[in-house]
């Protein structure tokens, strides 16, 4: 998409802090932290929100969260961290390209 902060910071138009990335995703640290570690996992296929992913949406879905288990202690994360993902306005989704926000690195709030 021409106008996303996600799909500019994949092609290098935008740089960023990239931890990991493969053919499917990369990781990166998040701009405006809101804990000790914030990390942000970015699909590379451009799609808003859940409903709106592919079957292959969903595969790299999966794909993603099992990295983030099998990098967590190398990023930081070894004593446990939370995954969200904001999904519409209500949510708080600022940037509409699917990602999850991870965080860590301290003990978080109870939501």
């Amino acid at each position: 998409m021409e106008d996303c902060i996600f799909c500019k910071i994949r092609v290098g138009e935008i740089p960023s802090t990239k931890l990991y990335e493969d053919e499917d995703f990369m990781i990166i640290k998040d701009i405006n932290p809101v804990a000790k570690i914030h990390l942000i996992a970015i699909p590379n296929e451009h799609y808003a929100t859940l409903e709106m992913q592919t079957e292959e949406g969903a595969r790299v879905l999966g794909k993603i969260l099992n990295k983030i288990g099998d990098l967590a202690d190398g990023l930081g994360l070894e004593n446990g961290y939370r995954l969200v993902i904001n999904q519409g306005e209500d949510a708080g989704q600022t940037v509409h390209h699917l990602h999850i926000h991870i965080m860590g690195g301290e003990k978080l709030k109870n939501m």
